[in-house]
């Protein structure tokens, strides 16, 4: 049996573990160390940190202070890793603790975040998702069950000084040219609420001040929300400090591409089993930048699909140049409203899209003045035909069943 070498305890606060980051940063002290070979098992908070909560509020998601998140465990150090070196990560399982069986998918609010579509869910909503083995279901989204494909949202090595110089500079640059947007372009450091992991006193202060959030993906990985990068997957990060510093968190147990509701995947506590090697002079060698990966093995096995199309004209008919991110929110939306003729609210088919294994693909990038993207919703997780025949939809009887939602107490 592999050995546990972070553990976390679900009813302590993350911040009291000083096995747990919430900041990329090069000084933050390894949490552990292994060789390479090693296999081990680190186990992992939610993304908020058990903030949210089982229950029938989205209040919780409404206040979440999301410059607390995300909550990683590690870093670990692997002994001959060095800058410029590829780490090979294994993923050889992941799952949800024992006594956490469930996550949630919710809706930030337009003036906490928002999300892919916060012009049309402005509000904070929230579904539950109970986990039956590798299947879940919702009693706030009826109707569907699927199979899950857990996977880390977030993994990645530390950066070294000059790539977190880099990332500060270009984020904070982005952000001077419309510092007043809602939700903002970027999310700047903010040392107030900066878990720095066994850092102390003034270096610890110093390294809060500048270290970078979790937020986005960058070069080192980071938050990318690949949901094949699963079970089986083999992944090969960039090496840009003495030991790498591999963390990880924010575990999904099942998520669509492009994981659109923002807190968007059905979000949950766990663990993960994983193996590491090295590969010295890796980058150089093979010319990576970024990340790359092999996929998982275990995907669910759904076949039957309905694909929806979106173009580069959004909602009010101004048309876009290529513009693939108009074509996507183009597709989910006419998904969405697809759904809404067969009983299901806006808010409940937006879920489904969030936490389903629906595929994302860009279909077209050379067709001026039109891309085309497309999303492929599986027929199959419903209990219900939802293909289009001549007899027309047939209104599903969920009696009032909703995601709870709580308005903006700022409007």
């Amino acid at each position: 049996m592999a050995d546990t070498l972070i553990k976390v305890d679900l009813n302590q606060p993350a911040t009291s573990n000083e096995n747990v980051h919430n900041r990329w940063h090069p000084d933050i002290p390894m949490a552990t160390w292994v060789k390479p070979g090693d296999d081990f098992i680190l186990e992992t908070y939610d993304w908020t940190g058990g903030f949210i909560k089982n229950n029938d509020s989205a209040d919780d998601v409404r206040d979440v202070d999301l410059s607390t998140v995300h909550y990683l465990s590690g870093p670990v150090g692997v002994e001959t890793a060095e800058p410029g070196d590829l780490l090979v990560v294994d993923l050889l399982d992941v799952g949800a603790k024992d006594e956490s069986q469930w996550g949630f998918n919710g809706f930030f609010s337009k003036n906490n975040g928002g999300g892919f579509l916060t012009d049309h869910f402005p509000d904070a909503q929230k579904s539950i998702w109970d986990f039956k083995g590798m299947f879940t279901s919702s009693r706030h989204v009826p109707g569907v069950e699927y199979a899950g494909l857990i996977h880390p949202g977030l993994i990645g090595c530390l950066p070294d000084h000059k790539l977190l110089a880099e990332w500060n500079e270009r984020e904070l640059g982005l952000i001077a040219t419309e510092p007043d947007r809602v939700p903002p372009l970027a999310n700047p450091p903010f040392a107030k609420t900066a878990h720095m992991g066994k850092m102390k006193g003034e270096a610890r202060d110093k390294a809060a001040a500048e270290g970078a959030r979790t937020v986005p993906p960058r070069e080192h990985g980071g938050n990318c929300d690949i949901k094949d990068l699963s079970r089986g997957s083999r992944i090969f990060f960039p090496v840009y400090v003495k030991g790498a510093g591999l963390s990880v968190g924010d575990l999904h147990f099942s998520q669509g591409d492009g994981e659109i509701t923002f807190c968007g995947a059905i979000e949950m506590a766990g663990w993960v089993h994983m193996r590491v090697s090295v590969i010295k002079g890796g980058m150089a060698t093979y010319g990576i930048k970024n990340p790359i990966f092999k996929p998982s093995p275990i995907t669910p096995n759904y076949k039957d699909y309905l694909i929806f199309e979106g173009i580069s004209v959004d909602e009010k008919g101004k048309q876009h140049y290529l513009d693939v991110n108009v074509a996507y929110r183009q597709a989910c939306l006419n998904a969405i409203e697809y759904l809404k003729k067969f009983g299901y609210s806006g808010s409940q088919a937006y879920s489904i899209l969030g936490t389903a294994p629906v595929q994302g693909h860009i279909s077209g990038v050379v067709d001026i003045p039109n891309s085309c993207a497309t999303l492929w919703l599986p027929t199959e997780i419903f209990n219900f035909d939802i293909n289009p025949s001549s007899a027309g939809p047939v209104v599903q009887n969920f009696k009032g069943i909703d995601m709870p939602i709580s308005p903006d107490r700022k409007k």
